[in-house]
């Protein structure tokens, strides 16, 4: 499973896992931490801001940053969960998780949103990662009409955890 969570609710979604490894994905003015604390079995830090087009001053995700999101995806052993984690668990952490589903599940992109949607309400993928990871992954626009089609997010100021299937069934 991909475990989704905001910073805040962290601890007790790890606490919840048995082996896992960990996606940060914090602004770069985030300060350092010491994640080793979280006992996971591999970490990556990704340090953007949660734009959705280049702002000066600020720094966007771009494709090499979805790239690492999609092989540490890759990388994760079938085993153990992945928790993603950005600081409010409804943008930048939703659309990797929705890049990996895709990623490992082609041809289910419009289903895969749709139980993102019903896993989430909150969730509002960040459209600039959805696009990048779907240039990447060539899937024709599949994935950002996807996202389209189940729309913005219930507001929220921090999404509740949830969980997404790595293996989408039928896949």
């Amino acid at each position: 499973m991909i475990h989704v969570s905001s910073l805040s609710t962290l601890n007790g979604v790890t606490a919840s896992l048995q082996s896992y490894d960990l996606l940060t994905l914090l602004s770069p003015d985030y300060p350092q931490v010491d994640w080793r604390e979280f006992a996971c079995e591999r970490h990556l830090r990704l340090a953007f801001h949660d734009i959705v087009e280049p702002i000066a001053g600020l720094t966007a995700p771009d494709r090499d940053m979805m790239q690492a999101v999609l092989d540490f995806g890759r990388n994760t052993l079938h085993q153990r969960a992945l928790l993603i984690h950005c600081w409010a668990g409804i943008s930048r952490s939703s659309a990797a998780a929705f890049a990996i589903a895709c990623d490992h599940n082609r041809g289910f992109e419009r289903d895969i949103a749709i139980e993102l949607r019903r896993r989430s309400p909150s969730a509002t993928p960040n459209r600039l990662m959805v696009r990048l990871a779907d240039d990447l992954l060539e899937r024709d626009g599949r994935m950002v009409d996807a996202i389209d089609g189940i729309g913005r997010g219930a507001e929220a100021r921090e999404g509740e955890p949830y969980a997404l299937p790595l293996k989408w069934p039928g896949a």
